[in-house]
């Protein structure tokens, strides 16, 4: 029996083009292999300012199609860096539009905040995504801190205890994906 790629819906949240996070996730898009299809969302400033008016009645084609491709994928993988000690405001956004709707509820979710320090907007993610009623654990949720001494120009991973984390975290991604699916 041929089973289907699993869909991963990607958003990287740094707001920068050549950002370190988008770097872990060519990194860690390189290794998920052929099992599994990926959806990139790494330009988030396409998407309109949230209006909580507009959210449950008549939200912007974008957000629909935003929320309809989490909705029917498998699994989601947020990466971000911390901006004055929060998430940036382009995640925050995104996040907002699908507050008033279900599709986060029981979906597997991997957390990474890579940052400077990290350790405020990590936190803040973490209550987000359990506010939106994802389901993580602390094996697929990933902090790592001082990120520029750890990943080169090439998004090489320099560091070897993270090069590790990152390994573990696909790991323990990958199987929460695979029971939540058997479910």
């Amino acid at each position: 029996m041929i089973s289907k790629r699993k869909k991963i819906v990607i958003i990287v949240g740094s707001a920068s083009k050549h950002s370190a996070n988008q770097k872990i996730i060519n990194y860690l898009s390189e290794r998920l292999g052929p099992a599994f299809e990926l959806i990139v969302y790494s330009d988030l400033r396409i998407f309109p300012h949230f209006e909580p008016e507009l959210s449950t009645n008549c939200p912007p084609l974008s957000i629909i199609e935003l929320r309809t491709t989490i909705e029917h994928s498998d699994g989601v993988i947020i990466c971000s860096p911390e901006y004055i000690f929060s998430i940036p405001s382009g995640l925050k956004n995104i996040l907002e539009w699908c507050v008033a709707t279900t599709i986060f509820n029981g979906k597997p979710t991997g957390l990474i905040t890579a940052s400077a320090s990290g350790k405020e907007g990590h936190k803040e993610l973490k209550l987000i995504m359990n506010t939106l009623m994802a389901k993580f654990t602390e094996e697929t949720t990933l902090l790592i801190q001082g990120v520029k001494s750890k990943v080169d120009f090439d998004g090489n991973i320099t560091d070897q205890v993270t090069e590790k984390e990152l390994g573990t975290f696909l790991i323990t991604f990958e199987s929460l994906v695979t029971e939540s699916n058997m479910l």
